[in-house]
C-alpha cells in the first residue's frame, strides 16, 4: 500500500451539504485531530492523537473529515498555511515514518484540506472574504458568491527506461548522491502521456514513447496527486537543463536494487514516496 492511501474514515459526502447535520455532530462524541500547526500530534502509543472539540482554538474554523466507526472527526484550520519546504523538516519525516498506514492517510488528507483553507481565505475572483461551507469541502465568497473547492494538482512522476537502465535525476539543492524519478506538473491542455514526454524532454533532453500508467499517490505537500508512469526512451543521450536538475544519470537494474537496499551508488527516495514504490515495481517486474 502506498503512503497516504487507505484511510479508514468514511467521508460521508451525504452529510457535507447539510449544515444542520454537521452542527448536530459537533457534540461530546466528536473527535478533534491533534495538529501543531500542520504537524501531526502523536499519542504515547505513536498513533495520531485525538481530543474533543472543547480543545479547538477559540474562533477557529472546523473541517469535517468524516466518520470513524460512527464518530464524527474534525480538524481545525491553522492561522497560516505551509510555507517551509518539506525536506527542511526532519521531524515531519520522522513522524511520517512512525505512523501506521491508516493514520498516515488520515493525516495526509487532513493536512491538505486545512492547509488549503488557511491559504484561501479570500476570493480569487473578487478578493472578497471567503467562509467555510459544505463541512469544509468548499469555501464561498461573501461578496460575489463564487464557490471555491479544495484543489489537487496532478503531477507526473516517471521511470524512463532504456536497455534495462533507468534515467534518474538529482534535484536542485538536493544532497550529493540523492536521486529520484523525474517529475513535473501536468500543464493545461495536455494529457498525462504528453506531460510525461514534455517533462522528460525539458529536463533531460530525452525523447520517450510508450507511456503507461503504473500507480498514483496523494502527496499532501501541499496537495498533489502523484501519477506514476513508465516510459521507454528512444536513445540514452542526455541534454541536461541545469535550471531544472543538478544531475541526471542512467542506472542499471543491479544499481537500483542495491540503492533500494541502502547500499548502492545513490541514495534512493524514502519508502513513503511513490518514486520508491515505482523503483521497487520495476525491479520486481
Amino acid at each position: 500500500m502506498l503512503a497516504f492511501t487507505g484511510s479508514r474514515l468514511d467521508r460521508a459526502d451525504n452529510l457535507r451539504a447539510d449544515p444542520d447535520a454537521i452542527a448536530g455532530m459537533m457534540n461530546w462524541r466528536a473527535r478533534l485531530l491533534a495538529l501543531d500547526g500542520l504537524m501531526p500530534g502523536l499519542g504515547d502509543d505513536g498513533a495520531l492523537a485525538w481530543s474533543s472539540l472543547a480543545e479547538a482554538p477559540e474562533g477557529c474554523e472546523l473541517v469535517f473529515l468524516g466518520t470513524d466507526e460512527g464518530k464524527p472527526c474534525f480538524a481545525a484550520v491553522p492561522d497560516r498555511g505551509d510555507v517551509a519546504p518539506r525536506m527542511a523538516n526532519p521531524a515531519l519525516w520522522q513522524a511520517m515514518a512512525s505512523l501506521r498506514p491508516d493514520d498516515l492517510a488520515i493525516y495526509g488528507g487532513a493536512r491538505s484540506l486545512v492547509d488549503w483553507h488557511a491559504r484561501h481565505r479570500f476570493c480569487a475572483q473578487c478578493g472578497g472574504k471567503t467562509v467555510l461551507a459544505k463541512g469544509g469541502w468548499q469555501r464561498d465568497c461573501t461578496n460575489c458568491g463564487a464557490q471555491h473547492f479544495p484543489r489537487t494538482d496532478p503531477v507526473t512522476i516517471m521511470l524512463v527506461e532504456y536497455e534495462d537502465r533507468l534515467l534518474l535525476g538529482r534535484g536542485l539543492g538536493w544532497g550529493e548522491g540523492r536521486f529520484s524519478a523525474l517529475a513535473g506538473f501536468v500543464e493545461p491542455g495536455e494529457s498525462l502521456e504528453e506531460g510525461v514526454a514534455r517533462e522528460v524532454f525539458e529536463e533531460a533532453g530525452v525523447v520517450v514513447r510508450d507511456v503507461r500508467y503504473v500507480a498514483s499517490q496523494p502527496w499532501p505537500f501541499p496537495s498533489q496527486l502523484m501519477i506514476g508512469c513508465h516510459a521507454t526512451a528512444e536513445a540514452d543521450a542526455i541534454a541536461l537543463d541545469e535550471t531544472e536538475l543538478a544531475e541526471a544519470r542512467w542506472f542499471t537494474r543491479d544499481e537500483v536494487r542495491a540503492a533500494l537496499a541502502g547500499d548502492g551508488p545513490f541514495v534512493a527516495p524514502p519508502a513513503q514516496a511513490i518514486a520508491h514504490h515505482l523503483m521497487t515495481w520495476w525491479i520486481e517486474e
